[in-house]
C-alpha cells in the first residue's frame, strides 16, 4: 500500500486517483475549487466517464480516497505526489506550464522528507528538468522527479488505467524506479511491460504516440477524400490495408477530423517543441492542416447539395468529439455549427451527454432537444457528427417521416450503403459512393 497525493482533479487526475485507490492504496486528491471538492466528498463525480462513478463510489465507501483543498495536508501525507494539472495550449501551440511550475514551487517550500514527484500531465520535453529546478529553489530535502505519461482514451479510461498496454516511467533515480515499480505491480501482472527510460524520452513518448495516431487518422481521411473523387470505397480500402499486420485496423476509420483534449493539443505542442529546437515537423504540420479542413467536409457537402442555406434547418446528431464522453474540446460539431449558423441556417442538436457543455459556448445560437427524433421535425436534412451507439440503429421509418426529405449527411459512416438505398434515403458519407434516393 502506498500513500498517494494527486494534485488536480480534472479528467486525468480523478481517474488516476480513483484507480490507484481501487488497487488498495490510500489516495488524497487536491483541488483549489472548494465547491468541487465538497461535491466529490459527497460522492458526486464531476466528469462523465463510463464506469468511473461505480469505482469512485466504492473507494469512497472504503475510505481509500479523500479530497481536500489543503496542499500542505496532502504533501505531508503522501510519499508519491502526482501532478495532474492543466497544460493548456497557448496561441502558438506551446503548452502552458504555469500550473505545473506553480505547484512545483509550493512543493519545494512544503516538503520535509523524500518524495517522488510524478508528472502525470502531458508536458513537453524538458519539463521534468524545469520542475526539478523549480522545486530545488526552496527544497531542503532530497526528492525525485518522474515522468509517467498517461495513455487514457476517453470513454475507456478506467479499463485503460487498470489494464494498460504499457507503463512508461522516466527517471534516473533508482529509488524512484523501485517505488514506481511497486506502485504499478498490480497493473502489470498480465505481462504488460513497465518501461523505464530517461525523463526526456518518457515525455516525448506521449507526444510521439498521440501524434502518430493523429497522423494515421488524418492519412485515412485523405484516402477517403480521394476515394470520393475516383469512385473507390474507403471501407474496402480500410479493410484491405488494415489486414496488414504492420498497419492494423485501429485508427483507420475515416470521418470529419479528430478532436478532444489530447490529439489537437499534443500534436500542436510537438510542432512547437520542434520549432523551439530548430526542427520543422513537415508531417505534423500537414496533419494539423488537413484536420482543420476535414472538420468542415460535411458542411461543404451540404452546401454543394442545397446551395444557399439561408433559412434552412438541419438536425445535428452528436456534439461530443467522440462517443461515451461529454468532452467537446475541438469537436468537429462545433466547427460545423459555426459554419451552418454563419450560412444563415438553423441547427437543432441532440447529444446524450454533451449538450450542456455546448450550450455554455453557443448559447441560443442552437436549439437543443431532449430526444434525437425531436431534432428531425421540419429539418431539411440530418447531419451526424458523433457515432453514439444510440444513433446506429434508429427507427428509419420515423426518421424518414419527420424530415422534410429523406436526406442524411453522415460524418462517421455508421450506416450501410445498401440499407440506405433500400430505405429510400439520399445518403452522403465519407469516402463512399453517395446513395441517391
Amino acid at each position: 500500500m502506498k500513500k498517494i497525493a494527486v494534485i488536480g482533479t480534472g479528467y486525468v487526475g480523478l481517474v488516476t486517483g480513483t484507480c490507484f485507490a481501487e488497487t488498495g492504496n490510500q489516495v488524497i486528491c487536491v483541488d483549489i475549487n472548494e465547491e468541487k471538492v465538497e461535491r466529490m466528498r459527497n460522492g458526486e463525480v464531476p466528469i462523465y466517464e463510463p464506469h468511473l462513478d461505480t469505482v469512485f463510489e466504492r473507494n469512497i465507501k472504503a475510505n481509500r480516497i479523500s479530497f481536500t483543498t489543503n496542499l500542505k495536508e496532502a504533501i505531508d501525507f503522501a510519499e508519491i505526489i502526482f501532478l495532474a494539472l492543466p497544460t493548456p495550449p497557448g496561441e502558438d501551440g506551446s503548452a502552458d506550464l504555469s500550473y505545473v511550475l506553480g505547484v512545483a514551487e509550493d512543493l519545494g517550500k512544503m516538503m520535509t522528507e523524500y518524495k517522488v514527484i510524478v508528472d502525470k500531465s502531458t508536458v513537453p520535453v524538458g519539463t521534468a528538468e524545469k520542475v526539478e529546478a523549480k522545486i530545488k529553489e526552496n527544497a531542503k530535502v532530497d526528492f525525485a522527479v518522474v515522468s509517467n505519461p498517461e495513455f487514457l482514451r476517453e470513454g475507456f479510461a478506467i479499463d485503460d488505467f487498470l489494464n494498460p498496454d504499457r507503463v512508461v516511467v522516466g527517471t534516473s533515480d533508482e529509488r524512484a524506479v523501485q517505488i514506481m515499480t511497486e506502485l504499478y505491480k498490480p497493473f502489470i501482472r498480465d505481462g504488460h511491460p513497465l518501461i523505464v527510460m530517461d525523463e526526456k524520452s518518457a515525455e516525448l513518448t506521449k507526444y510521439a504516440a498521440n501524434s502518430f495516431l493523429a497522423t494515421k487518422i488524418t492519412f485515412m481521411n485523405e484516402i477517403a477524400n480521394f476515394c470520393e473523387l475516383v469512385g473507390a470505397d474507403v471501407d474496402k480500402v480500410r479493410e484491405g490495408i488494415g489486414s496488414d499486420s504492420r498497419i492494423g485496423h485501429k485508427f483507420l476509420y475515416p470521418g470529419i477530423g479528430f478532436g478532444g483534449s489530447c490529439f489537437p493539443k499534443d500534436v500542436s505542442a510537438l510542432l512547437k517543441s520542434g520549432a523551439d529546437a530548430g526542427y520543422k515537423f513537415e508531417i505534423i504540420q500537414s496533419v494539423l492542416d488537413v484536420n482543420e479542413n476535414q472538420k468542415l467536409v460535411l458542411v461543404e457537402k451540404v452546401k454543394n447539395y442545397f446551395g444557399d442555406l439561408t433559412g434552412m434547418q438541419f438536425a445535428l446528431w452528436g456534439l461530443a468529439f467522440k462517443p461515451d464522453t461529454d468532452d467537446i474540446r475541438e469537436a468537429s460539431a462545433l466547427y460545423m455549427i459555426n459554419a451552418l449558423v454563419a450560412a444563415g441556417a438553423k441547427v437543432i442538436a441532440f447529444d446524450p451527454e454533451a449538450m450542456s457543455n455546448v450550450k455554455e459556448i453557443v448559447g441560443d445560437a442552437v436549439t437543443f432537444v431532449e430526444n434525437q427524433y425531436d431534432a428531425l421535425e421540419n429539418s431539411d436534412a440530418l447531419l451526424i457528427a458523433t457515432e453514439w451507439k444510440a444513433f446506429r440503429n434508429p427507427d428509419f421509418d420515423k426518421v424518414k417521416s419527420l424530415l422534410k426529405e429523406p436526406i442524411i449527411f453522415d460524418g462517421r459512416n455508421i450506416y450501410e450503403l445498401e440499407e440506405m438505398k433500400s430505405r429510400g434515403f439520399y445518403y452522403n458519407s465519407i469516402g463512399r459512393k453517395t446513395v441517391l434516393s
